[in-house]
Order: structure tokens, then sequence, then C-alpha cells
């Protein structure tokens, strides 16, 4: 009898599953039955984010774990941006060993070069009564990509108002993912399968400086830092190397090469 190896895959903040990009179609060919979960929140509209809290999205994902890691013999956990944060808290939740962990640009700190001076202030306005579910965080350019093709797509995409990731989130569901984050900073060091962690160097929200962290903190890791993208890696001009650090990882031969227009 074959084995049967699957995947759940998380992905980020206001986003859908176009921000794993070709990761999906990559794992199945490789034999990897993937499954998409969608957050709490997420696929409708911004304002649907208000009153959601960081537990909702953690529940989310343990559900969506519990129900199908059963059905393999190895399942694997992967997310992307503060689905990889939610990646880790599962992990350490569930104790999870049935599998690997890959955790792709995790914001463990948002302290990259395109986060304003002001950024830290947002902790006082958190607490400003009505405030932070009126004010809304704009989706801007570069958009985390660096490619110049690809960022003129994704351009296209919200001029013409394509559901693939909303245009802004409400402030108040970034302060669920500061204390999503804080979750993670302790509890890290908890988490017992092997893990990857994918990073771009030039990573315009968070920092090399949250790979470091998983580095020092997990006991089975692996860093992969990559030169030549921003923060969505898996749409960047790194993305075929991102591809195959995940397949690699997972123990499956690299994908065959992809011409990539506008590197």
């Amino acid at each position: 009898m074959t084995n049967r190896t699957g995947a759940l895959l998380i992905h980020g903040l206001g986003g859908t599953q176009f921000d794993l990009g070709p990761l999906h179609k990559v794992l199945q060919r490789a034999g990897v039955e993937t499954h998409a979960v969608t957050l709490p929140g997420h696929g409708t509209q911004p304002e649907d984010l208000v009153s959601v809290r960081a537990e909702d999205w953690l529940d989310a994902v343990v559900a969506s774990y519990r129900e199908l890691a059963p059905q393999y013999d190895t399942f694997h956990v992967l997310g992307m941006c503060m689905g990889s944060l939610l990646a880790l808290a599962l992990c350490e939740r569930v104790q999870h060993n049935k599998g690997k962990l890959v955790t792709l640009a995790p914001p463990i700190f948002i302290d990259g070069w395109s986060t304003p001076w002001y950024r830290g202030l947002r902790h006082l306005v958190y607490w400003i009564p009505g405030l932070p579910a009126r004010m809304k965080v704009e989706e801007d350019e570069p958009f985390g990509i660096k490619n110049s093709t690809v960022r003129a797509i994704v351009k296209a995409k919200f001029a013409r108002g394509d559901n693939f990731h909303y245009r802004w989130v409400p402030l108040a569901c970034v302060r669920q993912v500061d204390r999503l984050r804080r979750q993670v900073q302790a509890n890290a060091h908890k988490i017992i399968c092997p893990t990857l962690v994918v990073h771009a160097r030039e990573d315009e929200l968070t920092s090399l400086k949250s790979a470091e962290f998983l580095r020092d903190t997990l006991t089975d890791v692996r860093v992969v830092v990559l030169e030549n993208s921003y923060h969505m890696i898996c749409v960047d001009n790194d993305r075929e190397k991102v591809i195959n650090s995940v397949l690699e990882f997972f123990g499956y031969p690299p994908a065959p090469a992809r011409r990539m227009r506008g590197a």
C-alpha cells in the first residue's frame, strides 16, 4: 500500500491561496494532497475582519488539521506571512510530529524597510475606542513584489477589483496579528517538528531578524535566505528557489525550470 502524504497550506492576512503562488499545483504534481483553509473574515470583504480575533484564525487551522491529519501517513503544514505565524502556533499547540513545517516570510517582527518610523505608535492607537475598527491599513506599491511584471499584474488586479486579496485591512485586525506574533515569540521553542524558514533579505515587511529568531529558537530548523525578492516570495523573482526549497525539504526532486518575465 502506498503511503499517503498531505499538506495544509495557510494563506496570509487579507489574502487567498494566491499568496502561495504555484505551490499547490507543484506539490500535487509531486504526489502531495494539498488542502487550503480560508481563514475567518477572508474571501468576502475587508469589513468582515473587524471582529475577528487571533483565536478564531488559530481555531480554524487547528480544526482543519485535526480533521485532515489522521487521514494521512505523512502530513505537512505550510504557511505564508501571517499564515506562517498560524502554522507555527498550530504546530506548537498540537505538538505536530506527523510531518514537517514550512514557514514562508514569517513576520515574527514587523520591522521591514517599508514600515514607517511611527509603526510602533499603533500600539497606542489600539486603545482609542472605536478607532482601530475604522482605520484602514492600505495595500500599496510595491505590494510586496520586486518583479516589475508581476507587480504590474497585481496592480491591474486591484484596479479591476479582483477578489484575490483585500485592498486594505482594518487596524483592529493588525492588532490581532500582533497578539499572534507575541504568542509565537513566547511558545516557538516548544515546536518539535523539522522546520524550514524561507525569508527574503529585502523583505519590506519583516526583516531577517524574524528568520534569525526562528533559527535560534527552534531545535530542528533550516533557513533559506532569498536575495532577489520582497515579501511575497511565492510569486516574486525567487519563486523557483522557494518551490525547490520546499520540495527538497519534503524529500522530492526539484521542479522543472520555468522562465520568469520581468526578473
